[in-house]
């Protein structure tokens, strides 16, 4: 636990470091704010795949969905604490770098900047606290030894995440208009419905198959709390799906841009 969590604290900062000083030798007529951004996007893409992969191994290896265990369940909830408690800090870096280039930022480290940044980025910041205060004690020490199959399918919402970061990353180096750009717009859409909303269906009706129950019955066979984590968890993915969707609309709908003059 606490290794795992060591390790956690000191690889994403690390890398987010290493990140950007290198874009500072590869792209030196980069703002530090272009380069902070571009590399917390890289990072985050990193940690997506780590619990992508993890998720994918627990899943397989737990026949009994209720009762199987496997050590990854347990030791990448640490690595989770460490990201998220890692990327609240850097998303405070972006926004404050963001505001500093539109001449709207408050002196750094401030109280009016930290509440300025807890305005604008509300939402995840709550996502980002749920996690680490209420579904880590939960994942850690309530469940007992139960459910390492249902933590594994958790960890796979990430998959999303790593064409959400390309999709930012492509709007950065102003190739929005381009046909990666298009592609990975529908791979964001099929990978964020899959598994940040069709997911927790699928984990109901895992539970279904294994007791022999209805799928219908399972909420009323298995803890409330668990019953509330999954609907806390699912409300602000289906408010960033329908924001996605809105996107995409306005992507494939504009007609192309004019050809500029060279």
């Amino acid at each position: 636990m606490w290794q795992t969590l060591a390790l956690g604290s000191l690889f994403f900062p690390a890398l987010f470091a290493f990140s950007v000083r290198s874009l500072g030798w590869i792209a030196p007529a980069w703002s530090l704010k272009d380069r902070i951004v571009l590399s917390g996007r890289l990072v985050s893409s990193v940690q997506a795949t780590m619990a992508t992969l993890s998720g994918i191994i627990v899943i397989f290896s737990c026949k009994d969905v209720v009762h199987d265990r496997h050590w990854m369940a347990s030791e990448y909830i640490w690595i989770v604490v460490s990201y998220m408690t890692y990327d609240i800090y850097v998303m405070y870096l972006c926004h404050w770098h963001k505001c500093e280039e539109k001449g709207e930022a408050e002196a750094k480290h401030s109280l009016a900047s930290v509440k300025s940044f807890l305005r604008s980025e509300r939402l995840m910041v709550t996502h980002h606290l749920f996690i680490l205060i209420i579904l880590t004690p939960v994942a850690v020490h309530l469940r007992g030894e139960l459910g390492d199959f249902f933590v594994g399918c958790i960890f796979t919402a990430e998959l999303s995440t790593p064409f959400v970061s390309l999709g930012k990353i492509l709007m950065q180096l102003k190739l929005q208009d381009s046909l990666l750009h298009k592609v990975n717009g529908i791979l964001v859409l099929v990978t964020f419905f899959v598994c940040r909303i069709l997911l927790f269906p699928f984990m109901y009706w895992a539970y279904a198959q294994q007791t022999g129950l209805s799928i219908y019955k399972v909420p009323f066979h298995i803890p409330f709390h668990c019953n509330v984590a999954n609907a806390l968890l699912i409300a602000p993915q289906l408010y960033w799906f329908a924001l996605i969707c809105r996107k995409a609309l306005r992507l494939y709908s504009s007609s192309p841009a004019p050809d500029r003059a060279r």
